[in-house]
């Protein structure tokens, strides 16, 4: 993480999960200033659920470095349609307004860490 910098902070109160919509994603996501994770969910999702925990972990531990975002798709289907997603769970990877890597299913902790730290 010695790359990060310090100018570039992820909004206040960032440490739990930003919910995004269709409608704020551009602005919120895409205009972001600092890395992005996105995670593509539904209620009704069951690996969604085995997803969540380590998403609102994420969002603590990089706090002020990072965003960590949730985009529900059954209320929101325009942006899991622009990006192309075809099951759930999905995690985006945006760096500097742009999709950069993806991970489809349930991954570990440490594999979505990783990934997010490559960002910065």
């Amino acid at each position: 993480m010695a790359n990060y910098d310090e100018s570039k902070k992820a909004p206040a109160g960032a440490d739990q999960p930003l919910v995004v919509t269709d409608a704020d994603f551009e602005r919120v996501v895409l205009g972001a200033d600092v890395p992005v994770m996105v995670d593509l969910w539904a209620a009704w999702c069951g690996p969604c659920m085995m997803v969540g925990p380590t998403v609102k972990e994420l969002a603590r531990e990089f706090a002020g470095q990072a965003l960590v975002a949730k985009l529900d798709v059954d209320a929101n289907p325009i942006t899991p349609q622009r990006y192309g997603v075809r099951g759930i769970p999905t995690l985006l990877y945006f760096h500097n307004g742009r999709e950069v890597d993806r991970v489809v299913g349930v991954q570990s902790a440490h594999v979505l860490r990783q990934k997010l730290e490559a960002l910065l």
